[in-house]
């Protein structure tokens, strides 16, 4: 098999073994101390953040114009409105622009 086969394999079980890891160690305790819980609930707009900013960072006028829309769409809808608009907006902008 090739590197970057065995690489992929390798993070999947990587993310596999992570995710199982923290639900084995959650479900061990009968209640969650609500700071605990805040800050798991803090964890997927963290995620977000990591990943839009570099792109936001370095981004050209089809980057910036979907990231605008996508945040108007983000305060009025839900998150897959969001993500999809932004996309749609990327990829037009993109085959518009160059």
């Amino acid at each position: 098999m090739s590197t970057t086969l065995w690489i992929i394999i390798a993070g999947a079980v990587a993310t596999y073994l992570t995710r199982i890891g923290g639900h084995l160690v959650i479900s061990r305790f009968e209640r969650i101390h609500p700071r605990v819980e805040a800050g798991l609930n803090a964890v997927p707009a963290a995620v977000l953040t990591t990943l839009v900013a570099p792109a936001a960072l370095s981004a050209g006028p089809a980057e910036l114009a979907a990231l605008a829309v996508a945040a108007v769409v983000g305060l009025r809808g839900g998150l897959m409105t969001m993500f999809l608009t932004g996309a749609a907006v990327l990829i037009a902008m993109r085959h518009f622009i160059g």
